[in-house]
């Protein structure tokens, strides 16, 4: 049965926010331009809690922030009206010197240090930042979901992921991740990110994310290997790590070809969508300067740390993709299919053997 899709959104033009930078105070000097703000901000209230005994598994929001001011609010809000009523957010924020800051501290004031915890970043980056979240020993829940500062999830998003997430018998690691919708600055439509039909593997793994961090939430059995991992392994993305991870150890992955986040795009994007001719050009440029082989070099470095935890196939698969990169032309090839390697579509498997061709992967 096709996925029914979430109806495209309305101009929300009130919650794009285009503040100066906040000032550094003197004692006793108050901050004009956070009144101003604090009086548009459109603050959701929670709902009446619902006994303890009635509600579902809590889940772990878990929400890296850097210079957020524009969009926080509405993502906030987004996670506040959540047909799953039992979560908790812990943001951690890597040092911003907008609101960014302010506008956690007010959501925490309206609905309490239960609900929203602030916590300071290691500041080295997003990807560090998630990691440093999703190793802290005192984040204690069945399941977790990462949440980027600027986007919009669904008001069901969360009720999905549990739905499939408690299929799975609670000694497995699983992590469910969807499609998502496009919005632009003012959550106006764009499109759809790609529709993956492939079974998500480890061999998809190698060479490609299935889903965005921003659509990911995972079982506490997947959180304790990503603990194992540690948060100073040096990866490319966060996100893209989960997935090899827990393919790689033998855990489930699932793949909601419903979107269950708007995925807003703007100038600040650190990873934007790649659905247009333009960013797949621009891809293909950084492939063939060999920006796609680091990547790989520095992911599997990163599955070597964890090698014992890994699957005795998916060693094996590990070690052939390996050798097959460094081989000569033939054999590189040769060595490709042998471990199976996969991207999602056509197009990205004809890059693929084109990398291989040239070495680039």
């Amino acid at each position: 049965m096709a996925a029914q899709f979430p109806p495209n959104p309305k101009r929300r033009d009130h919650n794009v926010w285009n503040l100066p930078t906040r000032k550094t105070l003197r004692k006793g000097q108050r901050d004009h331009s956070w009144d101003e703000f604090r009086k548009v901000i459109p603050l959701v209230p929670l709902r009446s809690g619902a006994h303890a005994d009635s509600l579902p598994p809590k889940v772990a929001v878990l929400m890296c922030t850097m210079q957020g001011q524009r969009f926080l609010a509405e993502q906030l809000n987004s996670i506040a009206t959540q047909t799953h009523p039992n979560w908790e957010i812990w943001a951690s924020d890597d040092g911003s010197d907008d609101h960014t800051h302010s506008i956690l501290e007010y959501y925490q004031e309206h609905w309490g240090e239960d609900r929203l915890s602030i916590h300071a970043g290691p500041a080295e980056g997003s990807t560090a930042n998630f990691l440093s979240l999703t190793c802290r020993a005192d984040i204690d829940t069945e399941f977790f979901a990462y949440a980027d500062q600027d986007d919009i999830w669904e008001s069901d998003k969360l009720e999905r992921a549990m739905k499939w997430l408690q299929t799975v018998p609670r000694h497995i690691p699983a992590l469910y991740g969807s499609r998502t919708q496009l919005v632009d600055e003012r959550n106006q439509y764009i499109g759809y990110s790609p529709l993956f039909g492939r079974s998500p593997s480890f061999e998809n793994a190698l060479v490609q994310n299935v889903a965005g961090g921003n659509t990911m939430v995972f079982n506490r059995a997947a959180r304790d290997l990503l603990r194992r991992a540690g948060d100073q392994v040096q990866v490319v993305a966060h996100d893209w790590w989960a997935y090899m991870v827990i393919t790689g150890c033998g855990g489930r992955v699932y793949y909601d070809p419903y979107p269950t986040v708007r995925y807003r795009q703007h100038g600040d994007n650190q990873v934007g969508a790649n659905i247009s001719w333009g960013a797949r050009l621009v891809r293909l440029r950084l492939l063939l300067k060999g920006r796609f082989r680091k990547w790989t070099d520095e992911n599997i470095r990163a599955l070597q740390t964890i090698r014992p935890l890994l699957t005795d196939e998916n060693r094996s698969i590990l070690d052939e993709f390996e050798r097959s990169r460094n081989d000569r032309v033939l054999k590189r090839l040769g060595g490709l299919w042998e471990s199976g390697v996969y991207r999602q579509t056509l197009l990205g498997n004809l890059g693929l053997i084109a990398a291989s061709l040239l070495k680039k992967i």
